[in-house]
């Protein structure tokens, strides 16, 4: 169990709360929708959309995954480029442990709404009741719209040609645009240079799908090397 969900003191306090709950949730309703289209032009069903936004609920995540199976990928190769995207949650589930406290299972359920603008909600709150109800409304909230906004994208990009629109190729682009702004980093622009050289060079060779996996293991080996740009791209200002 957690502990008690105790709210904030005063009202306006919880009205800003939910108000920037929303404001954040009708951006993730159109995220989603975007999602929704994406993954049927790329060849899953509308069902098969709606599992991954309800299980995954990561929208980096399911863009990549998306991506992949756009490509050609089998989905067994586009689970690793969806869960190494999905790493950074799992970063912040220490300061919710902290200012949550969940106990098992409850920790199950916590962690499935442990997401970038969830932990922004509740770590800009002054206390432990405040982060609690920042947390959880916020996270109802976009969970909510979100799937509202999967379905609506998923129907619509059922009954026309994805090709048509260019949603064959959404996928790719929508993951482009996340990475692009840790490009900033050297290090991050010579990973992605070895990664992306090492996919084309295993394209002609290899089964569908490996060039990526082989391309996000570039990722990880550079994620674990000395680098002398870590504490430059960690100082203030720097994109995270």
């Amino acid at each position: 169990m957690t502990e008690p969900a105790a709210e904030p003191s005063d009202p306006g306090q919880r009205g800003r709360i939910i108000r920037s709950g929303v404001a954040i949730g009708l951006y993730a309703g159109a995220f989603g929708a975007s999602f929704g289209a994406v993954s049927v032009g790329s060849g899953l069903s509308v069902a098969q959309t709606m599992v991954l936004s309800l299980v995954l609920f990561s929208g980096a995540s399911q863009f990549a995954f998306a991506g992949v199976v756009a490509a050609g990928g089998t989905p067994f190769a586009a689970i690793p480029a969806a869960l190494l995207l999905g790493v950074r949650n799992a970063f912040y589930g220490v300061p919710v442990a902290e200012m949550l406290a969940p106990r098992w299972p409850a920790r199950l359920w916590t962690a499935h709404f442990v997401i970038d603008e969830t932990t922004a909600m509740a770590a800009g709150q002054p206390d432990r009741p405040t982060q609690r109800y920042a947390f959880w409304s916020s996270g109802l909230i976009l969970f909510a719209l979100w799937q509202c906004g999967s379905l609506v994208g998923a129907l619509l990009g059922s009954v026309i040609d994805p090709a048509t629109f260019g949603l064959d190729a959404a996928a790719p682009a929508v993951f482009l645009a996340l990475l692009w702004p840790s490009l900033r980093r050297p290090r991050a622009r010579w990973t992605a240079v070895g990664a992306a050289a090492l996919a084309l060079l295993l394209i002609p060779l290899a089964p569908t799908g490996v060039p990526v996996i082989a391309a996000a293991a570039v990722a990880v080996v550079a994620g674990f090397a000395p680098g002398h740009d870590r504490n430059r791209s960690e100082a203030p200002g720097a994109p995270a």
